[in-house]
């Protein structure tokens, strides 16, 4: 073969490896096909013999699955823990609610315990002692000065302790105002002098004291400053 043909055979060879070499691909606007330069196309074999792309997208959708099952898990998790604040928020709010509450009715139980017992009313024997004793009482209440002796040395003297006694001769009788009962006290007398929340009977034993001691010490400072008439 000459030297020219070898050229020739050659150059054919070329051509035909770069006819095979050229990739037909579409043009920018999709009605023709241009040529390019490239490799011819090579399949890749997986781990488990699949082609590497099915693989990646195999494992593009597990790991989607993992991350949508982490976001459920978050989500469930943001709400278990926003519950708990709510119902943490709510205990602590009723608690001190109980508190603000508990000192209040701590004091009106202390209140009721500590209230004191209406005291029992004194039983006075139905007696010189008892009617004097029961006079006293009341004289204190009301301001009345006199002591158990001053009333009970009048008493003596102008009744000898008799509740009903009257005297029907001295000056008093005979101007028809006669002086009555345990202090010989005249009704003029017992009706200015009578002291409230004694009962308005001159012969009663207990307002005839009271009300003599009252004449005695707007008259003299005392019952117990008189020894005599009066």
């Amino acid at each position: 073969m000459t030297k020219a043909r070898r050229a020739s055979i050659a150059g054919i060879a070329a051509a035909g490896a770069a006819a095979v070499a050229l990739t037909l691909v579409p043009t920018d606007g999709g009605s023709g096909s241009k040529a390019v330069a490239g490799t011819a196309p090579v399949a890749f074999e997986g781990s488990a013999g699949k082609p590497a792309l099915l693989q990646l997208d195999s494992q593009k959708s597990a790991i989607e699955t993992q991350v949508e099952k982490a976001a459920k898990a978050a989500d469930a998790k943001s709400k278990a823990e926003a519950k708990a604040k709510l119902d943490a928020a709510v205990r602590k709010a009723a608690a001190e609610r109980a508190a603000d509450e508990a000192p209040a009715s701590r004091t009106v139980a202390a209140r009721t315990v500590a209230a004191p017992a209406a005291p029992a009313a004194v039983a006075y024997p139905n007696n010189l002692d008892g009617w004097i004793r029961e006079a006293m009482s009341i004289m204190k209440k009301h301001g009345i000065p006199g002591s158990y002796e001053g009333l009970h040395r009048n008493i003596m003297r102008e009744s000898s302790g008799n509740p009903m006694a009257i005297n029907n001769w001295d000056i008093n009788a005979v101007n028809g105002t006669p002086s009555k009962g345990l202090l010989q006290v005249i009704q003029p007398t017992f009706n200015a002098y009578h002291v409230k929340g004694t009962p308005f009977d001159l012969y009663h034993p207990v307002a005839n004291i009271v009300a003599a001691a009252n004449y005695a010490a707007d008259r003299y400072g005392s019952i117990d400053n008189v020894f005599g008439a009066y």
